[in-house]
């Protein structure tokens, strides 16, 4: 990816956000919105205030506030039926909110797509099989009039080495990466990401990631959504997590981990799926609850001490190892909470 400094579209031509002196955020025209106030600076990329989407008597997403600032990566999770999908088609002007609005740089999304400030690669479709991966991202570079030069994007996304592959020749992971260059073409300020890992092997998902981070730090935005639950917590800046249409947690991947409290203890216990002490183990301070799994017995608590001591000192557990609970963890605790 290019190495220059990215710059933010011009604020007045945009009509970009700004602080008010009562410490909300105020768009340049002076009218209020939505999101958290913090220290960071840095412009808004994306911004939602109040959104909605109902779908008949079905309300899809439900009062969404969200802002995004330039250069950061975030991580877009949800269990399937979340709303994610209609809120991202709603950031790409596919679909109008009921209520609400949403803004892409300060501009309606359309408008935003109209002039390549934003641009998305989606999981699947898109691709013409016959075509060559070099002549697919041509054609893609022809129909923007500022387009980056084709070599430049196939660079970008790894694919260079392709370049003259037909695209029903190349693996779903190559696919993936030449949906990613056709994305690079317009050099947008903001791009979104619909699994964006799908079909690659571990050694080209970790140079796509750093790939990412690298253009993220010269001031390019990402959002992504992702089922890898690994990569949300190594990858993104931020992790913002839906369900039933709502935002339930907003923040790094250490707080949102944070929010789920207590530690899994995992040990070995001959015969534990028969061993009547197993079940007792309920009882101690702070556990919530116990799985047994062959010869391995997890013990999920919020007091991991007393249960190690008696665990080592009272049963014949061995091999005892404790873990602080991860992101999948708290994804599962907060997606099936009621809202």
């Amino acid at each position: 990816m290019t190495p220059t400094t990215r710059r933010a579209p011009d604020a007045g031509a945009l009509g970009a956000t700004t602080s008010s002196p009562t410490g909300r955020a105020v768009d340049a025209a002076g009218g209020p919105t939505a999101y958290r106030q913090t220290r960071d600076t840095r412009p808004i990329a994306l911004q939602l205030d109040g959104v909605t989407k109902h779908f008949g008597n079905v309300e899809a997403v439900r009062g969404l506030d969200l802002a995004v600032r330039q250069g950061e990566v975030v991580a877009f999770l949800g269990p399937n039926g979340a709303g994610k999908t209609t809120t991202i088609d709603m950031i790409l002007g596919l679909a109008e909110p009921t209520t609400g609005s949403a803004r892409v740089f300060g501009l309606e999304p359309h408008e935003a797509i109209r002039r390549g400030l934003v641009t998305a690669v989606m999981q699947t479709g898109g691709l013409l099989k016959d075509l060559t991966v070099r002549e697919t991202v041509d054609y893609i570079a022809s129909l923007f009039p500022n387009s980056r030069p084709a070599a430049e994007a196939m660079a970008a996304a790894g694919i260079e080495d392709i370049a003259d592959r037909r695209v029903g020749k190349c693996s779903g992971g190559e696919q993936q990466r030449l949906r990613f260059a056709i994305a690079l073409v317009s050099d947008p300020e903001f791009i979104i990401l619909d699994e964006p890992t799908t079909g690659m092997d571990v050694t080209s998902r970790r140079a796509f990631w750093e790939r990412i981070h690298a253009d993220a730090q010269q001031g390019r935005t990402v959002l992504f959504a992702t089922h890898y639950l690994e990569e949300a917590d190594a990858y993104a800046d931020r992790v913002v997590l839906m369900s039933q249409g709502q935002i339930v947690a907003d923040g790094t991947a250490a707080e949102i981990k944070a929010r789920t409290v207590g530690r899994t203890l995992r040990a070995t216990w001959a015969n534990a799926d028969t061993d009547p002490a197993v079940p007792t183990l309920r009882t101690l301070p702070g556990v919530h609850d116990v799985e047994v799994r062959g010869d391995t017995v997890l013990v999920h608590t919020t007091d991991s001490d007393a249960a190690a001591r008696h665990l080592l000192t009272n049963t014949p557990a061995h091999d005892l190892e404790i873990t602080a609970r991860g992101l999948e963890d708290a994804f599962i605790a907060l997606t099936t909470q009621e809202h």
